[in-house]
């Protein structure tokens, strides 16, 4: 089969697509065949060595196919089965091979592509709106990086259950993508101080939760955004990582509450995956949230997709075709 492999670490021109041989499913395992898969910013990471992992390295995390074979061991599922997972590097491939506790079914009414598209991204908005700060009716929420993948579904998501939401972005271009996925208020970060912009709109009350995937350019700014006792989620570090800081910063802005979740911990647990997959599954089956897929590129142009979201000029979802 074909496959992106990664030999040493570096930028996008290190991806290289291989023939690789396949082995048969071990126990436990199943074999996908993938008909569309899911391209985030965390192969990025994988890829340039910010997370380690051994090396030779396939990356991305996250697909959608079919069940081609299946091992020893394995109970409720069989060749035949449309599937999607999210789990540890290996999709950008024809094919792989994976544990079966990483898969869900994929309902008829969700294509291949969106299920490739939407298990990464939505699972991480389901734990943040739903776990990380549960939102609720009357909430503010700031979402950082609205036009992404993550950021379009929290918008969505977060105006269905009840919240005001307000978007940051970094184009006029990207902020009506915002306003389309329901964003209330939108803010171009590269032209506004967009915490001075947030106390304007809340008339001083601030936000309930700031949802931050940019990381280092965002912060400590998104904390002056916060009302007292409201919680910073940092889950990605488009920008860079956050760096360092004394916890006393956030006594001193309102006691406020800091975390770096990650979906992994979340989805270790196999009824936790299966309840997450299931109320995602339904907030896309009833048109709630829309998985808007921008560009859907042949496998063997990955290093040019990485190159395109590491320039921050994607939107919404792409999806790498075998």
């Amino acid at each position: 089969m074909r496959a992106i492999r990664v030999h040493k670490t570096g930028g996008p021109e290190v991806l290289q697509i291989e023939d690789v041989d396949l082995p048969v499913p071990g126990p436990e395992q199943a074999t996908v065949r993938h008909h569309a898969i899911g391209v985030n910013f965390l192969d990025v990471y994988f890829r340039s060595g910010l997370y380690p992992a051994a090396l030779p390295l396939i990356p991305g995390s996250e697909g959608a196919g079919e069940v081609t074979a299946i091992g020893p061991g394995v109970d409720g599922f069989r060749p035949g089965d449309r599937v999607a997972y999210v789990t540890t590097p290996g999709s950008y491939a024809e094919a792989r091979n994976l544990d079966v506790k990483h898969l869900v079914k994929l309902p008829d009414s969700i294509s291949y592509e969106q299920g490739a598209a939407m298990m990464l991204k939505g699972l991480t908005a389901q734990y943040l709106l739903r776990s990380t700060y549960r939102v609720e009716p009357g909430d503010t929420i700031l979402v950082h990086a609205a036009a992404g993948g993550v950021g379009q579904i929290l918008c969505r998501w977060g105006k269905h259950l009840g919240a005001t939401v307000i978007a940051t972005v970094g184009s006029p271009a990207k902020a009506e993508i915002a306003k389309a996925c329901g964003a209330d208020h939108v803010i171009n970060y590269s032209t506004e101080d967009f915490s001075a912009r947030v106390g304007e709109i809340t008339k001083g009350a601030k936000c309930a939760a700031v949802y931050d995937g940019v990381g280092k350019a965002t912060f400590p700014a998104s904390l002056d955004c916060l009302r007292p006792f409201g919680v910073f989620a940092s889950f990605g570090s488009a920008s860079g990582p956050v760096e360092a800081f004394n916890l006393g910063l956030l006594g001193q802005k309102g006691s406020l509450y800091a975390t770096r979740p990650t979906l992994f911990t979340h989805i270790a647990d196999r009824a936790r995956l299966e309840r997450m997959a299931r109320e995602l599954f339904a907030v896309v089956g009833a048109g709630v949230v829309k998985v808007e897929i921008s560009e859907r590129a042949p496998l063997a142009e990955a290093a040019r997709v990485h190159r395109e979201l590491e320039g921050r000029r994607t939107t919404a979802s792409i999806v790498l075709i075998p």
